[in-house]
């Protein structure tokens, strides 16, 4: 393929944001930033066979993803998704068609969110292919939810289902077979196209004060980074925990899917017992499904307790997806 070929059929010919004043076409983008508001930028790689392999996602579903997990870390700061930038290593058994296929998955979700791409960088690769987006966003000044906003008292809670994602993913790379499930659809999706929680964490930011994070490394890994950021102790119960009700009949190991497995891109916070319940009357309205999972604490040392259903209280390790482990 041309790289200018590949550039020009990739560069977008209008913008959602009055705001871009210099889009694709120039050495760097230029934009004007709202005033009174701060800016969020998240940035995210994604390797072939580490994060996605070719045999069970389509170009299509990579782009889509690859941003997606993105635009979930924006959620998660309770922002709006604004501007995205694309960096591509293109291994040479693609095909032009397989690049562009990869940014109009990028596309369907950019529209969804009214988000402009606005530049990135294409090169060849002699090995896999390497994916590297970066979002930017932004929020109301001092209106981020941050993970240090933890406090003893509030409500632990987390969007959606979890260990959906890692069931599908087991799916897809034939550890469960697909007689396990009733329906296998719903779970391969859950993994290859997750949902940002954008409305949420909007919702969120305008609260009095909230914790979150998005589920990217899996349920207890981020509540010990909210934990840990906030000096609390964080206590869940299992009885609590949003499940599909097909996990626990498909696998004998489906609370490890559920609080290491990951790639759920849920969000998991915590807020004021008050805020709570504007929360959930918020959610349940927009059709959002929400659970309250537990509580935070004061305890000498962060930690993650999870009392299981025969009353036994657990110390939940800090696991879940390491790239280095």
């Amino acid at each position: 393929m041309d790289e200018f070929d590949l550039i020009h059929s990739i560069t977008p010919h209008s913008h959602y944001h009055p705001s871009v004043d210099v889009g694709i076409g120039d050495d760097g983008a230029v934009y004007t930033a709202s005033p009174h508001m701060q800016q969020i930028v998240c940035l995210d790689t994604m390797v072939e066979n580490v994060h996605f392999k070719l045999e069970y996602s389509s170009p299509h579903d990579i782009g889509y993803k690859a941003l997606a997990v993105n635009i979930s870390d924006v959620a998660a700061m309770g922002g709006i998704p604004k501007f995205y930038l694309v960096s591509l290593a293109v291994p040479s058994c693609w095909q032009k068609a397989d690049v562009q296929a990869m940014y109009e998955g990028m596309a369907e979700l950019a529209k969804l969110y009214q988000m402009d791409l606005i530049g990135g960088d294409t090169v060849s690769a002699s090995g896999q292919a390497v994916i590297t987006v970066t979002v930017i966003g932004e929020v109301e000044k001092d209106c981020a939810c941050l993970r240090s906003s933890a406090r003893p008292g509030d409500v632990v809670f987390v969007t959606g289902d979890i260990g959906s994602s890692a069931a599908g993913l087991s799916l897809l790379l034939g550890e469960t077979l697909p007689s396990a499930f009733h329906t296998t659809d719903y779970f391969i999706r859950k993994h290859k196209r997750p949902v940002p929680r954008v409305q949420v964490g909007r919702f969120c930011s305008q609260l009095q004060r909230a914790a979150l994070n998005d589920i990217s490394d899996g349920l207890a890994s981020e509540l010990h980074e909210i934990a840990g950021a906030s000096s609390v102790t964080i206590e869940i119960e299992e009885q609590l925990l949003p499940v599909h009700p097909d996990l626990p009949e498909a696998n004998s190991e489906w609370k490890k899917w559920v609080l290491f497995g990951g790639e759920d891109f849920e969000l998991v916070g915590t807020v004021s017992q008050q805020e709570w319940i504007s929360l959930l009357d918020y959610c349940t309205q927009s059709g959002i499904p929400i659970a309250k999972i537990g509580a935070v604490s004061e305890r000498k040392e962060a930690c993650v307790l999870l009392t299981a259903n025969d009353q036994r209280q657990i110390v939940l390790e800090k696991k879940g997806y390491n790239h280095f482990k």
